[in-house]
């Protein structure tokens, strides 16, 4: 089974929340499943976006089924709601790469360009609020799936540190989304 195939049964399988099927179309239609993750780092090839989104979903996943945060943390979450916001985090980075090139040096020390892709966003709302934000005109998020999404980067996002604490102690499953997140980027997905 391809990752894109995979994603499809997933979201086909999980998500029956209404407007789903048109969200599914939107994303289909759009580049998400040839979109890199980022522009130099974690997954930055062509279909990065669709193995990150994967992976934080097996990280989220992995998580919430651990006995701890089941008996300590008294985390419990559907599985349409770990599909929704694992698969959905980054949707954000639709259709905002495109190809280009940059200048490295080689081993012998010369300037050669390289393929690379440039962050290009006619939308820019954000990162984690974009993502609700393009969610939201398909189908309804609970508050704290709305939440997760939005504070996924954790402590990161530098342009709203003081609200993230806040977040993660009010609606666990952000802490939950952050940390799958981020499990999956250094740990799965390390530069190369």
């Amino acid at each position: 089974m391809t990752a894109r195939d995979r994603f499809i049964n997933i979201f086909k399988t999980k998500i029956k929340r209404e407007g789903a099927d048109k969200l599914l179309e939107f994303l289909i239609s759009s580049d998400f499943f040839t979109a890199p993750a980022s522009a130099r780092y974690h997954s930055a090839y062509e279909g990065g976006l669709l193995d990150h989104s994967l992976n934080v979903y097996d990280c989220l996943s992995a998580y919430l089924s651990r006995d701890y945060a089941k008996e300590k943390f008294k985390l419990s979450y559907s599985d349409e709601t770990i599909a929704i916001v694992s698969l959905l985090h980054d949707i954000c980075k639709v259709n905002v790469y495109k190809p280009g090139y940059r200048n490295v040096k080689n081993e012998q020390g010369k300037w050669e360009q390289v393929p690379t892709f440039e962050f290009d966003d006619k939308l820019p709302y954000g990162h984690g609020e974009k993502s609700v934000y393009m969610i939201s005109p398909f189908m309804k998020l609970t508050r704290e799936e709305a939440f997760a999404i939005r504070y996924h980067m954790g402590f990161s996002n530098v342009d709203d540190q003081r609200n993230v604490g806040k977040a993660f102690e009010m609606f666990p499953l952000a802490f939950a989304l952050s940390t799958a997140d981020m499990e999956a980027t250094y740990y799965i997905e390390k530069e190369n």
